[in-house]
C-alpha cells in the first residue's frame, strides 16, 4: 500500500482519517523513532559563574534527529527570550533552525568575549502535513534553553549553536545576544505591551520603537503571527505553519534581548496541533509553567517583577464570541485566577497587579467586548483590586475611563490620574501592533491627545451567551486612536508608587497618557 506525496500515511489510511488524526499517526510515528534514537540524546550539567549557586541548568535533548546538510551551513534564527516564574533568577531562551542539527547548545557569560559556559538544547520538532494542494507539509525545530539559579540583576551575553556552528568563533560573534536578570529590590523599569501583531512593515517598526523604550519585557496579547488567519479555531481554518518562520525572523531583533511574554488569542488556535490546538505554541515558546496546567495552557502563568505582578490568561477558555475552546480548563483558569489575584495582592513589595489577555473585556471597535470574559473574571479583577487590565483582538487602540460595577467610576481624560481602590479599573485595547487595522462605528472619531472628541455615548454591543451582540449604549469610551501602536508602561516605586501609562503610535507620537496611583 502506497504512501501518501509528502506525508508517509499510508493512501488507504489517509482517506478515511480527519486533519488531526493524520497529525496524531505522524506525531506518534515520530514518537516511536525518538524511542529508538533518543539514546544519544545526553542532559547538560549544572554551570557555575561565581559563587557556590548554580548559574543555569540545562534541560534535557528530547529528540535526536539525523541532520541533512552540514551544520557549518545552517544558521539559527528565530531568538526569542522569556522569563520563568521567577525572573530574577531564570531565564528562556529559544531559537529555530531550517533543518535539523546536532548538539544544539547555547553558550553564556558574564562577558561577550568569554561565552565558555555551554548548555545542551531541547529540540521540540513539529511536523505539519499538507493541509491542501497548494501548501507543502513542513517540518519546523524549535530548540530551548532552561536557565535557572542565575545572578538577579545581572546582564548575561549569550550565543546560540550546534555542531558546525559555534557562537563563539570570532566571524559569528555578531550573532550574539543579551538579557538582564530582574533586580532583587524593585527600581524604576519600562515594559511594552501589545497584541495582534502579525507579519508587516507596521509590525517590524513597532518592535524597533519598542526596543527604543529599553524596556525590562514585552507582554504581547495573543493573535501572534497569524499562521492561522481564519482565527476560529477549527480544522477548516486557513493556515500557513511558513508564516512563523517570517514572523520570528521579523521579531528577533527585539525579542533577543527583551523577554516576550506572550499568550494566546483566536488566531493562535492552531487546531492541527493537539486537542485545544496549543501544541504548536507548546513547541515555540517556553513560558512560566506556573498555571492551573501548564501542558494543556501555555498562556496561562503569572510572575513578578520588581513592584509589579503580571498575570497572563487564556480568554478562549470562556470566550462566547469564539467558543472553539470555551470552557477547555473546566474552570480551573479561573479558580487558579482567584487564587493568584489573592497571593499577589498580600505579597510584599507588589504594588501594582497587570493582568493581560487577548479578548476585549470593554471596547467599542469591530469584535466589540466579549461578554464571557466579563462574566467569568470581572468580579475576579473587581474583588482584588486589579490596577490595569490589556487587551487585543479590535486592532486599534481604545482605552476606557476607570469602570466600576460595569459603569464610569471616574473619567480619566488623557493626563489624567486614577485610584483603582476608590475609581474602579482602566482597561486597555492595545491591538494596533501590525496587523491590518479596523475602525470605530458610524459617526464615532478617533479621540487622543492633541486631537480631542468626547463622545457623551457611543452605540456598541457586546457577545452573549447564545453568541449574539446584545447592543449597549456606553459612556467610558475614552481614548481611541486607529493607527498603528503599543503601550509603555513605566512602573516607579517610592513612597508614592505609579504606574505611568503611555500609548505610543508607530511615527512614536504620544496618543495617551494616564496615571494610576492605588490609595493616595
Amino acid at each position: 500500500m502506497a504512501d501518501t506525496p509528502r506525508t508517509g500515511i499510508p493512501e488507504q489510511l489517509a482517506r478515511r482519517m480527519s486533519m488531526p488524526e493524520q497529525h496524531e499517526f505522524l506525531r506518534t510515528k515520530l514518537s516511536r523513532r525518538r524511542v529508538i534514537t533518543s539514546s544519544a540524546a545526553t542532559v547538560g550539567g549544572a554551570a557555575l559563574l561565581g559563587g557556590a549557586s548554580p548559574a543555569y541548568s540545562a534541560a534535557p535533548v528530547v529528540a535526536a534527529l539525523t541532520p541533512r546538510v552540514d551544520g557549518s551551513l545552517v544558521a539559527p534564527f528565530g531568538r526569542h527570550l522569556a522569563f520563568g516564574a521567577d525572573p530574577k533568577t531564570q531565564m528562556r531562551i529559544s531559537w529555530q533552525v531550517p533543518f535539523a542539527v546536532k548538539r544544539p547548545y547555547v553558550r553564556i557569560g558574564l562577558q561577550p568575549w568569554e561565552l565558555s559556559r555551554k548548555i545542551e538544547a531541547e529540540v521540540r520538532a513539529l511536523h505539519t502535513p499538507s493541509l491542501s494542494r497548494k501548501l507543502p507539509a513542513v517540518d519546523q525545530f524549535y530548540l530551548h534553553a532552561g536557565l535557572d539559579g542565575l545572578r538577579p540583576g545581572t546582564t548575561y551575553y549569550y550565543g546560540v549553536g550546534h555542531d558546525g556552528f559555534d557562537p563563539a568563533d570570532a566571524s559569528r560573534l555578531s550573532t550574539m545576544g543579551s538579557f538582564r536578570t530582574a533586580p532583587t529590590r524593585p527600581e524604576t523599569f519600562v515594559f511594552t505591551a501589545f497584541g495582534d501583531q502579525g507579519v508587516s512593515y507596521d509590525a517590524l517598526a513597532n518592535d524597533q520603537l519598542i526596543l527604543g523604550q529599553n524596556p525590562s519585557f514585552h507582554l504581547h496579547a495573543g493573535d501572534i503571527c497569524y499562521a492561522d488567519s481564519s482565527g476560529q479555531g477549527r480544522e477548516s481554518d486557513t493556515y500557513d505553519a511558513r508564516v512563523w518562520d517570517q514572523f520570528l525572523a521579523q521579531t528577533e531583533s527585539v525579542a533577543s534581548r527583551v523577554p516576550w511574554m506572550v499568550t494566546t488569542g483566536n488566531h493562535d488556535m492552531e487546531a492541527w496541533y493537539s486537542p485545544n490546538g496549543y501544541g504548536g505554541q507548546s513547541a515555540r515558546w517556553s513560558l512560566p509553567e506556573n498555571g492551573p496546567d501548564a501542558t494543556k495552557a501555555p498562556g496561562i502563568y503569572s510572575f513578578t517583577y520588581g513592584n509589579v505582578g503580571v498575570v497572563a490568561l487564556d480568554a478562549n477558555d470562556v470566550s462566547y464570541e469564539i467558543p472553539a475552546n470555551k470552557g477547555y480548563t473546566d474552570g480551573a483558569q479561573s479558580a487558579w485566577l482567584d487564587k493568584r489575584l489573592g497571593e499577589l495582592r498580600r505579597q510584599a513589595g507588589i504594588d501594582f497587579i497587570v493582568v493581560f489577555f487577548h479578548h476585549c473585556m470593554y471596547s467599542t471597535s469591530t469584535h466589540a467586548s466579549d461578554g464571557g470574559v466579563r462574566d467569568a473574571w470581572l468580579a475576579l479583577f473587581t474583588k482584588h483590586q486589579v490596577d490595569l487590565v490589556i487587551n487585543g483582538h479590535n486592532h486599534v487602540y481604545e482605552r476606557t475611563d476607570a469602570i466600576r460595577g460595569g459603569e464610569v467610576g471616574k473619567p480619566v481624560p488623557v493626563g489624567a490620574s486614577t485610584d483603582p481602590t476608590r475609581d474602579g479599573i482602566v482597561y486597555v485595547t492595545a491591538g494596533g501592533a501590525g496587523k491590518d487595522l479596523y475602525g470605530f462605528g458610524p459617526g464615532v472619531k478617533d479621540s487622543y491627545e492633541g486631537e480631542i472628541h468626547d463622545h457623551d455615548h457611543i452605540v456598541t454591543f457586546h457577545w452573549t451567551k447564545l453568541r449574539l451582540p446584545d447592543p449597549d449604549t456606553v459612556e467610558w469610551s475614552r481614548v481611541r486612536y486607529t493607527g498603528f501602536s503599543f503601550l509603555a508602561v513605566e512602573a516607579e516605586t517610592g513612597t508614592v508608587p505609579k504606574l505611568k501609562v503611555s500609548a505610543l503610535a508607530e511615527s512614536g507620537e504620544r496618543i495617551d497618557y494616564f496615571e494610576i496611583q492605588r490609595g493616595r
